[in-house]
């Protein structure tokens, strides 16, 4: 996973941004939150990614554009991701908030309340809620968070709430689970990815991720482009993305199209025509605003027919639409194709002062349990590596694990649950 465990603070900065009319110059940061942020190299960049567009008409930003929210990502020297959740309030000015934690409906609300506070001049309040939620520890997942602007700024915990029932907190939100499907509509990016796209072309896309193909995603509105990254990235868990991810790539970064190695990137549409003139080589490009996808490989045939067929039977079904029906049918399809991973787990016998076992994973039984062309790719291969050494140092660690992953392979009998020694399931130890 790239996502930072445990990081210090719900979020690192805040900045307001005012584009310049020529391209050639370098955003303005009107003022930052904590004033005190020194790192030089992120200030830097991350105004560049506050407007990923082409100049027009001396603004890089249309009005249709503003109000619109989107999210970058910046990976840090350690391959974290730290997300740049931004909002568009004028023709030239941006406000984003830059984070390790991936809360989206969070921010984007956020931003909304900042951007009032901003219109109404109201700066106390805005500092003060910052301050408040800066200085808070990051609350667990599911746990109510509440800032209230009146005489004074508080966080309640829940006890707080059930002691003091009458307080009105001005913003409330409940801290969300990261480790959890995403659900309809309550994520903004796969709502918007399930709307955006097809079930055909959602296919396709899945598959080239699989292979971890060079991907380009374009589109002309930039909160449809970065929910389409994100939400098209979320359903390949319980794995992750391991290569360059850029959900929305500005201007001076256009050469990073023609790296050639893995990569998924967004381009806003203004700035398609620069990339297509660039050298560009096996690519697979999704057109969201015309749901159109263009592919030199035929990756969805190297997928099983039986699991590709019924991922977009379930797909096609209308009560699928809400709660977690689009995540749990991707999850069903990650199950049937790598599920069999268990199958190979081996207990082997450790040289040590003392006698131990480790668990490890048999190539060649694995290999058995290939389903269809698939994992005859050598990427498909490389793309799994990272998922089952996770799962490899949990159990020699001594931690048995439980998740949605799991619990699919358990109730659509995608493995045997196998292992050396008989009756023992290695992932329940």
């Amino acid at each position: 996973c790239r996502l930072e465990e445990n990081p210090e603070r719900t979020f690192d900065l805040v900045l307001n941004v005012k584009c310049h009319a020529s391209e050639g110059e370098d955003p303005v940061v009107l003022w930052k939150f904590p004033e005190d942020f020194g790192d030089q190299e992120v200030l830097k960049s991350v105004p560049k990614f506050c407007f990923p567009l082409r100049t027009s008409k001396g603004l890089r930003v249309s009005q249709n554009q503003v109000g619109q929210h989107f999210a970058f990502v910046l990976t840090d020297i350690e391959s974290k991701q730290r997300f740049g959740f931004c909002r568009l309030t004028g023709g030239r000015i941006c406000l984003c908030i830059l984070s390790y934690l991936p809360w989206f409906e969070v921010y984007y609300k956020l931003l909304n309340t900042l951007a009032d506070y901003l219109a109404k001049e109201q700066e106390n309040d805005l500092n003060a809620v910052l301050t408040a939620l800066y200085n808070h520890p990051v609350p667990k997942a599911n746990s109510p968070v509440n800032l209230s602007v009146n005489q004074e700024i508080f966080i309640a915990s829940e006890q707080v709430l059930r002691d003091q029932p009458s307080l009105a907190p001005h913003s409330y939100f409940i801290a969300p689970d990261v480790t959890g499907l995403p659900t309809i509509p309550e994520s903004r990016n796969l709502t918007e990815y399930f709307v955006a796209v097809d079930v055909s072309n959602m296919l396709q896309l899945y598959a080239s991720m699989l292979h971890e193909r060079r991907i380009l995603i374009t589109s002309s509105k930039l909160s449809t482009l970065t929910a389409c990254l994100h939400g098209s990235a979320a359903l390949l868990y319980p794995m992750f993305w391991q290569h360059i991810y850029i959900p929305v790539l500005p201007p001076h970064l256009l050469d990073y199209c023609c790296a050639p190695m893995p990569y998924l990137i967004g381009v806003h549409s203004s700035l398609i025509e620069r990339v297509r003139n660039k050298s560009l080589e096996d690519v697979v490009m999704l057109n969201v605003d015309t749901n159109t996808l263009e592919s030199p490989f035929h990756d969805l045939d190297n997928l099983p027919s039986d699991v590709v067929s019924a991922l977009k039977a379930k797909l096609k079904k209308q009560s699928t639409a809400t709660g977690d029906g689009v995540a749990r049918a991707f999850l069903r399809a990650q199950a049937a194709l790598f599920g069999c991973y268990r199958d190979a787990l081996r207990y082997k016998p450790v040289s040590l002062p003392c006698v131990a076992i480790s668990i490890c994973m048999t190539e060649n039984a694995f290999g058995k349990h290939r389903n269809g062309n698939l994992l005859e790719s050598p990427a498909v291969l490389i793309s799994s590596v990272q998922f089952i050494d996770g799962r490899l140092a949990k159990l020699n660690a001594g931690k048995g694990f439980s998740d949605a992953f799991e619990e699919e392979i358990t109730s659509g009998g995608f493995s045997g649950g196998k292992a050396d020694v008989p009756g023992e399931d290695p992932t329940s130890r």
